[in-house]
């Protein structure tokens, strides 16, 4: 553990001054960024009519609310990258540790799903659904998660941040081994923003499992992003752990509780 922690404060050292000011400020204004972004993502969710299509509520408004969302970090990477020339890896990358990353993750998701329902079956805690599951919500909402949670929320919270911290550093900063300073600080964010969190007045009511849980996939997936300098195994990653646990809820509730 001594050796983990010199070497951690040796490479936090080597920021000077300024760029831990200019760092600290960039990560306070991604901050900002990310709850505005998400404001004006509701707000179009909310001015679009979709009830007869969704009568419940549960796949069309967050799908409005992420493509809002992605679409104002596209345009965001877009200026950066022709301003000051910044590489946000939306490109293929290292695809052979990207394909074995997705291969292995996806795997054991699969089994952490499993495993976490059945936990949860014997202990007569599975999730509880406000909407019926019936064909419409099951395929919007593993629609949603497949084709939109990742894709959007990766650029958002992964690709942005981590990139535009490693900018304002002015290179990337080695915590310990693959862990990064940027990584770290993007999965905080990534933390933010599964809490009800608001500027003015400042609040923010916690789930502690989910910001746990969160954080934990945020290190995971940017780590996987840096290593293969590609946004799109993490996209994936995420995306397909999201149907996993989801489709395995649906499962248990609509086949296993009724055979069992």
């Amino acid at each position: 553990m001594p050796i983990i922690k010199n070497d951690m404060v040796n490479n936090l050292k080597t920021i000077n001054y300024e760029k831990s000011l200019y760092g600290s400020a960039v990560f306070a204004s991604l901050l900002v960024w990310q709850v505005l972004s998400g404001k004006v993502g509701t707000l179009f969710s909310q001015i679009i009519l979709y009830e007869q299509i969704d009568p419940y509520d549960v796949f069309i408004g967050i799908s409005i609310h992420h493509i809002v969302q992605m679409t104002l970090g596209l345009v965001l990477i877009a200026i950066l990258n022709k301003t000051l020339k910044i590489d946000f890896y939306l490109k293929l990358g290292d695809t052979k540790r990207g394909k074995n990353c997705l291969v292995v993750f996806t795997a054991a998701w699969a089994l952490i799903s499993i495993v976490v329902h059945i936990l949860l079956y014997a202990a007569n805690q599975l999730p509880a659904y406000d909407f019926p599951l019936n064909g419409r919500n099951i395929i919007g909402t593993l629609g949603f998660q497949l084709l939109l949670t990742g894709t959007a929320e990766e650029i958002v919270y992964r690709a942005l941040p981590v990139t535009i911290l490693v900018h304002s550093f002015g290179k990337s900063i080695s915590i310990y081994k693959d862990i990064t300073l940027e990584v770290v600080l993007a999965a905080v964010l990534f933390s933010f923003a599964h809490a009800k969190l608001t500027l003015i007045p400042f609040d923010m009511e916690i789930n502690y499992y989910s910001l746990l849980y969160s954080f934990m996939m945020g290190m995971i997936q940017g780590i996987v992003y840096q290593k293969t300098r590609s946004l799109v195994y993490p996209m994936l990653m995420h995306s397909f752990s999201n149907v996993l646990m989801t489709g395995t809820g649906y499962f248990f509730s609509l086949v296993v509780t009724k055979i069992i």
